[in-house]
């Protein structure tokens, strides 16, 4: 069996009324991501370790903000169309952990839902799938509440 490791970041602001979503999950939030889809900085992310693991450059290849096709995109659909990339490479995802960064809102009851709504496009139980929060302490654009970062290591197995 053959392992590959690859790791992926993203940020967006933080603006009023977009819907903030994380790991495909809804957060109750007065702010929401901005961005050309619908702006899951977690996710995205996570398809950046997907398709750095394979080799395959990274979301902006796959999915420009400068194509329409993608505008409002559900970002978990791209989430599950990488997956069908990197299988075809005769991969499949082993494991992903991530970390979000924010200091509001308070995102650990979030947890459980967010880790089994990412297992679905990955094709792997929720056990394989860690999602840890953690915030800036204050510090910074995301502790003055300007924005969210994520980032994520996904583990690709060739069998």
């Amino acid at each position: 069996m053959s392992a590959r490791t690859g790791i992926g970041y993203d940020s967006h602001r933080l603006v009023e009324g977009r819907p903030l979503i994380l790991g495909g999950v809804r957060v109750e939030s007065e702010l929401g991501l901005a961005g050309h889809s619908d702006a899951d900085a977690l996710t995205h992310a996570i398809i950046d370790a997907v398709l750095g693991a394979a080799s395959l450059g990274d979301i902006g290849l796959h999915f420009p903000d400068s194509d329409e096709r993608y505008r409002g995109a559900d970002s978990l659909a791209l989430l599950d169309e990488v997956r069908a990339l990197v299988s075809d490479q005769g991969f499949a995802v082993a494991n992903v952990d991530s970390t979000v960064v924010c200091d509001a809102p308070r995102l650990g009851p979030y947890r459980d839902r967010i880790r089994e709504t990412l297992a679905a496009p990955l094709g792997i139980d929720a056990a394989r799938v860690g999602v840890k929060f953690t915030t800036n302490e204050g510090m910074g654009w995301i502790g003055r509440g300007e924005g969210i970062a994520a980032m994520a290591v996904a583990t690709l197995e060739r069998p």
